[in-house]
């Protein structure tokens, strides 16, 4: 199976993870700062590469009932520039991604300056893993 990347797509950062080789676990990668759609596509089109991947699941900011706001109508800019780029697409329901990322770094005794510096992959993880269980639709 190929590598999958997944994308917590903030205002000022993208926090990517990607499965291992065997698309059963979700590994942290990195935190891109954002520069601008385009600059951004590049960025996140070059960790495709990188790491082989067939394709990425983009977390989507739905309100907290479910309804698509403002954010998520952002994301959607950067879910569409990355699909006119080539990149295969999966969105999955990212709310709560960010809270559940958070218990699991505290469970794990980060300090809270290392948990601000993780914080986006490490909800790139959670994405990831909830696309990998089939919880996105």
């Amino acid at each position: 199976m190929a590598r999958v990347l997944g994308l917590d797509v903030g205002s000022k950062t993208i926090g990517v993870a990607v499965t291992d080789e065997l698309g059963m676990a979700a590994h942290p990668v990195t935190t891109l700062a954002r520069r601008g759609t385009a600059k951004d596509v590049v960025q996140v089109t070059a960790l495709i590469a990188k790491y082989a991947a067939e394709r990425a699941v983009v977390g989507l900011p739905l309100e907290g009932d479910g309804t698509f706001g403002h954010r998520a109508a952002r994301v959607r800019v950067f879910i569409d520039a990355l699909a006119a780029a080539g990149v295969a697409i999966d969105e999955c329901d990212e709310r709560f991604s960010t809270v559940e990322a958070e218990e699991t770094l505290i469970a794990a005794d980060l300090s809270r300056h290392k948990r601000r510096q993780v914080i986006d992959r490490a909800a790139a993880v959670v994405i990831l893993n909830r696309w990998l269980a089939h919880e996105c639709g």
